[in-house]
């Protein structure tokens, strides 16, 4: 009757490797690390990165438990705090030999002290949010009325463009407030110009207006239709966080927290980081484009083999490392991209597709048809320093708006490229509205008060209910440990960042497990006060306790699911444990505890009682 097959014991004992291999990585704590990230957007680490680190700190006698690359970073792990600062200045030095243009950036990095069979398993602990480790916070507004402004400036300038191909004649195009007004001389102009512009023009409403002026010339007033505001406001917030996401971990920031607040408002955190001015300067960074033309003569050829530069002309280097001489005079910026995309050219070869507005395109069809055969420049400007893209040689006029780069890059150079230049610079101004600055050791005050709190509470708990129903506690307080291991364990698998409400949704995890532990034994108590066999009790108290604990737990889910679906920050972050508890409360509690009382009662036949405290039976 209280027996499991072997089957049953085997996913226990399964759940419980796992459980144990996968949460042990956050007992080993965190030792000094350097970490060598990209400080330019254009350039990646490989594993070649790896050789030289491990070259220059054999160099320097300093002495790294590993090396590894790790993503788009290199880290090395140290086992002392002064070895960390040593190769920290000799990386430095190495990598970036010119102080004033450094094209890597060396930060100071914690990472875990697991052996490296944990590592080899990918075993690896929890991350530590804001609150725990320190590090700062910022509360970013985006001016969502710019980003509608922007819109509207593109939108007029295409205008025009499709006025003029049209030879549709107007008295000009203004933008007044969040409004496009184009004036006509007469009826006819103004009705040629509306089907052009509706059929071109999808996300604008045209309705008939008035000069106010006295000239009494026709008007076509247009305005974003309120879907479109809407997509316009989205987009503007996506591409920001995009933006901010490129911009904090080319900078080796460990798990930096940059979510959506609200309709408008953006969340930073950067754990670890305690200069609040350079954090700054991080999110302020700023990445724009220019096409510029490229000089090809003897004078230029000179220049390049490092010879005085021609008047107007400068020099930049190219992602090879050579030397290029193009105009000062800008042909395009970034401003004219409104898309680019990676893709593939007509000879199968990784290309990068971009799409200008209406300027760029008739700026880039006039200019392309006059340099045929000579070479056009893609500059990348990055905290003021510029670096060449690409070159290509113009084979033709190119016209329609669609531009695309090809040439000598592999297909994750393409992505990388699109993704950089379509989300290099911010799409509306953001303005820190809130900023706080967390130290470390109120971080550490943090851990230490709740990992206190809750060893004290499983305690409590514990003798509590060793106290009450004896050997049944014994097995209610093991489940509540294996409950505990496997909720940090999944925690850890998914990379979770732990934070003071996490700590808090383990606490209410804890409570609501033994609470299904509380309700077996009490079962099991009423069938042995009715008279019933020790083993007909146990089988019964499990599986009429069984549907009471599913309704429970399936109703305090939903409210669980409800704070993620509709929570921001702290609150989805409890809501994440707090979910995840539930569902391991319900493995430990009633799948292995029950098969730990079918191991220790299951094969005894002639049961004369349990060990489950006091059994109150009523008088006679």
């Amino acid at each position: 009757m209280n027996r499991y097959p072997w089957w049953k014991y085997l996913i226990i004992a399964v759940a419980l490797l796992i459980g144990l291999i996968y949460s042990l990585p956050n007992v080993f704590g965190e030792a000094p690390a350097v970490q060598l990230s990209s400080g330019k957007a254009t350039l990646k680490l490989d594993q070649s990165a790896v050789e030289r680190v491990r070259t220059v700190l054999k160099e320097a006698g300093l002495e790294a438990d590993f090396v590894e690359l790790d993503g788009t970073s290199v880290r090395a792990r140290f086992k002392d705090t002064d070895s960390q600062m040593k190769a920290r200045d000799a990386l430095g030095r190495s990598f970036n030999p010119d102080a004033q243009d450094p094209s890597y950036i060396v930060a100071l990095n914690l990472v875990s002290r697991s052996p490296q069979w944990l590592r080899n398993l990918h075993a690896q602990p929890m991350y530590l949010g804001l609150d725990l480790r320190g590090g700062v916070h910022f509360l970013m507004q985006v001016d969502m009325k710019a980003a509608l402004t922007q819109k509207l400036d593109s939108l007029s300038s295409d205008m025009r463009t499709l006025l003029r191909d049209k030879d549709i004649r107007h008295s000009g195009i203004r933008r007044d407030a969040s409004a496009l007004i184009v004036r006509f001389r007469d009826d006819a102009a103004r009705e040629a110009a509306r089907g052009v512009l509706q059929s071109n023009l999808a996300d604008v409403v045209w309705v008939d207006g008035t000069d106010t002026g006295g000239s009494g010339d026709r008007t076509l007033v247009g305005t974003l239709k309120p879907t479109s505001e809407r997509a316009i406001q989205e987009q503007a917030l996506k591409q920001n966080i995009t933006t901010l996401h490129n911009r904090i971990n080319e900078l080796g920031v460990a798990e930096p927290v940059i979510q959506q607040q609200g309709i408008d408002r953006v969340v930073v955190q950067l754990p670890g980081v305690q200069d609040t001015a350079k954090a700054k300067d991080i999110i302020g960074r700023t990445a724009t484009l220019e096409v510029r033309m490229v000089n090809d003569s003897v004078e230029a050829q000179a220049a390049q083999a490092g010879g005085p530069v021609p008047f107007g002309y400068e020099r930049y280097m190219e992602r090879g490392g050579l030397p290029i001489i193009v105009k000062r005079e800008v042909v395009l910026t970034g401003d004219n991209l409104t898309d680019a995309q990676p893709g593939f050219d007509e000879n199968q070869e990784a290309a990068v597709h971009l799409t200008l507005d209406a300027r760029g395109a008739r700026i880039f069809k006039d200019v392309t048809r006059e340099n045929i055969g000579k070479r056009m420049a893609i500059i990348l400007f990055e905290k003021g320093k510029g670096e060449v893209v690409t070159a290509p040689v113009i084979r033709g006029e190119i016209g329609g708006g669609r531009v695309q780069i090809s040439g000598r890059m592999s297909t994750e150079e393409a992505a990388d490229t699109a993704l950089l230049l379509r989300a290099g610079s911010l799409a509306a101004p953001m303005e820190i509205i809130e900023e706080r600055t967390v130290g470390p050791s109120l971080g550490a005050d943090n851990i230490a008060q709740g990992f206190n709190s809750l060893i004290w509470g499983f305690a409590a708990i514990a003798v509590f209910m060793v106290l009450y129903y004896m050997l049944f506690g014994v097995f209610s307080t093991i489940a509540l440990t294996v409950n505990l291991l496997l909720l940090v364990a999944v925690l850890s698998m998914l990379q979770a960042t732990l934070t003071l409400p996490g700590i808090a949704a383990i606490a209410l995890t804890l409570g609501m497990a033994i609470d299904a532990n509380v309700l077996i034994n009490e079962r099991v108590r009423e069938e042995l006060r009715n008279g019933s066999a020790p083993q007909s009790a146990i089988h019964a108290g499990y599986e009429h306790a069984w549907s009471t604990i599913l309704d429970s737990n399936v109703t305090t889910l939903i409210a669980g699911l409800a704070l993620l679906a509709f929570g921001s920050g702290p609150v989805r972050g409890f809501a994440v444990v707090h979910c995840l508890g539930i569902l391991t409360s319900m493995f430990s509690a009633v799948f292995f505890s029950r098969g730990l009382v079918n191991l220790w009662y299951g094969r005894q036949k002639k049961l004369k009682g349990v060990s489950i405290g006091q059994v109150w039976k009523p008088q006679e």
